[in-house]
């Protein structure tokens, strides 16, 4: 079955073209997947009786089934979905005071990453997604907060999997979440997280897309680094810290650098200086996260003393910083934590 959202227009233009229909019936299906999200092919009411029989012989909207879902009380939303192949994967939706509606999506089924304080990173690499099935995740949140007249407005790209290792099909679908005739959000309303791939991101760099960058930092030097991602033996920090300044100097935007904070671990006065020092010369802004560890996790999230005097001592160094909101912290919502939750369950449960 051709799934839809795997097209790219004009690939659908040469299905409809095969099916012996005119041109513009490819800009109506297009306008029914993109614009109405139209969550079945009956639903295209526009296209004749005889098309949509034979688009739902041959082609399906959509492919993910949910197997789990949970929601938290600060309105954070999770979805466990399984693939045809029966590969389960993550979707986050994010709620803010502020009207922020932002979806977390999924790359990957797993990661090869093997990052030791992530859930998805233990559980290993199955296998790439699509374009159809990255797109997918971020339009059935879309058509949910469509249908209670909400909007989603931003995309982060932070779940399981590294984005930049699945890098075709990934951008593939930023252009498609960002085209005005597709999903329509703006560039700088996308993060794509990454680990360092360094060669990938100066890739990523030469798009010269407006699309935000975070970076897994965690340590400051390589010891440390590469005991935490093991992707740091191959990209050590100073040829990471070499693209980030690339990236900046491609796009003109800031790097994010991502930094789990660990009590009496990685929220040290020394930790904090050593970071200032890092990235006192980087157009960056540091995203402070309180662990929120996969089960059997020794470490414990710093107390907020701790986390204003780490963030005092950056801004000495002319570096800003926040705190990211834990959030859904009661519903696994930790990247491959519900999977792992429900991978843990008997048989029949």
């Amino acid at each position: 079955m051709i799934h839809l959202y795997d097209l790219s227009f004009d690939e659908l233009a040469e299905l409809v073209a095969e099916y012996g229909q005119p041109a513009y019936r490819a800009t109506q299906i297009w306008h029914w997947l993109y614009t109405a999200k139209a969550g079945a092919i009956d639903d295209m009411t526009n296209l004749p009786k005889a098309l949509r029989q034979r688009l739902a012989a041959t082609a399906r909207v959509g492919c993910m089934a949910v197997v789990a879902e949970q929601t938290a009380h600060d309105g954070t939303h999770k979805r466990l979905y399984r693939l045809p192949d029966g590969q389960l994967i993550e979707s986050v939706l994010m709620r803010y005071a502020d009207g922020r509606r932002t979806a977390c999506i999924s790359t990957q089924a797993g990661c090869a990453m093997g990052c030791v304080f992530c859930a998805t990173g233990q559980m290993g690499f199955a296998r790439h997604l699509s374009v159809g099935e990255i797109l997918e995740q971020v339009v059935h949140f879309a058509r949910q907060l469509e249908a209670d007249g909400e909007r989603l407005s931003n995309v982060v790209l932070m779940g399981m999997g590294e984005p930049l290792h699945n890098y075709d099909a990934t951008l593939a679908a930023i252009t498609r979440m960002t085209a005005p005739d597709g999903l329509g959000i703006g560039q700088r309303h996308i993060t794509l997280s990454s680990v360092g791939l360094v060669p990938a991101i100066r890739r990523f760099a030469d798009e010269k897309l407006q699309v935000g960058l975070a970076i897994s930092l965690h340590a400051t030097d390589d010891a440390a680094r590469s005991a935490l991602l093991p992707v740091n033996h191959r990209w050590p920090i100073e040829e990471l810290m070499e693209a980030c300044r690339y990236y900046i100097e491609q796009t003109g935007r800031r790097v994010t650098f991502e930094w789990a904070l660990i009590h009496g671990k990685t929220d040290t006065l020394a930790e904090a200086e050593a970071l200032g020092q890092l990235l006192s010369d980087i157009l960056c802004h540091v995203n402070v996260i309180p662990l929120n560890p996969p089960d059997g996790d020794e470490g414990t999230p710093s107390d907020p003393e701790r986390v204003q005097r780490f963030m005092d001592t950056l801004r000495s160094y002319g570096v800003s910083s926040s705190v990211r909101v834990r959030r859904g912290i009661e519903i696994d919502a930790g990247c491959g934590q519900l999977k792992a939750a429900v991978l843990r369950q008997p048989p029949g449960d």
